[in-house]
């Protein structure tokens, strides 16, 4: 794993509708001709075949969006994506105007102010603490309305072997296809490989549909994302068990055949892999309506949509060991 980019390409501050630093970054990891469409997505095509598989990772992150400025130069906000209140609570964030990035904080209630010592305000309660005294000072440092905040990240290393951080969902994704576009320049497939950096995927999917209402159906999809772990409700899949076939979740099944296609292949390569049911969807349940066949290949995430995502380093690797080994497969 190449941990510095892995940390690079994490701690820019991109949530959906707001990608483009991250699309500048991927843009300047591999020179090769690439095409962007209205909404933002970013693709690349090389080799040439009549079939065509499409690999597709997502470029955004869930945040915050100011909704307001209050007269005491506090700012109200909406969520972005899927935000649990539960992690809103005493939380440092950046905000991102078009000059500056401000520090930014979401105070808790002091357990001395609160009844019993309990917390009972929701997101539409809570404000974000620049620092400002006044609603003009808030504006002289460059908010307004609709500029955006992420979650400060605190990217660690851990006994050596996992990655925790807020953003690898799904910038992991975005980094290993990085790696294999770098391998297919190199050395170009015998087949027809398109990846995409998608849009919007947090708030509902929005970039992978429109990536598949513009362009020819591909035969094969394969979504790199994440898969959340680790519970009863997901069985005994487990960081360092190798990628996740993301056989179900709650917006697509995976095409039987290419599950067991993947698994030969895995075994063939000496590739750990595992299965597994979660919830959520990816961006190529899009597809499966459409008519493709679809495997979402993932990472074991723990913690998912927290300031302390986590992964498995050899996961990772085994990931893009797969993504490569299923890009230069014969049609």
């Amino acid at each position: 794993m190449n941990i510095e980019e892995l940390r690079e390409i994490v701690e820019i501050p991109g949530i959906s509708g707001f990608e483009d630093q991250v699309k500048e970054w991927i843009v300047s990891k591999i020179d090769l001709p690439y095409r962007v469409d209205p909404i933002g997505n970013l693709a690349y095509t090389i080799g040439e075949g009549e079939k065509e598989i499409v690999f597709m990772a997502h470029m955004d992150e869930i945040g915050l969006v100011v909704t307001g400025i209050n007269a005491d130069g506090t700012l109200n906000f909406r969520k972005v994506g899927g935000v649990d209140d539960k992690v809103l609570w005493g939380s440092h964030l950046i905000v991102v105007t078009p000059s500056r990035k401000l520090e930014g904080i979401i105070g808790p209630l002091p357990p001395h102010l609160s009844r019993q010592g309990v917390q009972t305000s929701t997101a539409e309660r809570m404000v974000i603490d620049i620092g400002a005294e006044s609603a003009q000072e808030a504006e002289e440092l460059g908010v307004r309305p609709i500029t955006f905040a992420v979650f400060k990240k605190q990217f660690s290393v851990l006994n050596g072997r996992l990655v925790a951080s807020r953003a690898l969902d799904d910038r992991f994704g975005c980094l290993a296809l990085v790696e294999l576009l770098r391998e297919l320049k190199i050395d170009p497939p015998k087949r027809k490989v398109t990846v995409v950096f998608s849009v919007q995927e947090e708030i509902g999917l929005k970039g992978a549909k429109a990536y598949a209402a513009r362009n020819e159906l591909p035969d094969v999809v394969y979504a790199v994302d994440s898969f959340a772990c680790c519970s009863q409700l997901t069985g005994e899949v487990k960081l360092g068990g190798g990628p996740v076939l993301r056989v179900f979740d709650n917006s697509a099944i995976a095409s039987w055949n290419e599950v067991k296609h993947i698994t030969t292949l895995a075994d063939n390569l000496g590739i750990p892999l595992q299965m597994g049911v979660t919830g959520g969807g990816t961006d190529g349940s899009i597809f499966v309506e459409r008519g493709s066949l679809m495997v979402p290949i993932t990472l074991a995430v723990r913690y998912l949509h927290s300031t302390v995502e986590t992964i498995s380093m050899d996961d990772y690797d085994n990931l893009v060991k797969l993504l490569k080994g299923i890009a230069y497969e014969e049609e």
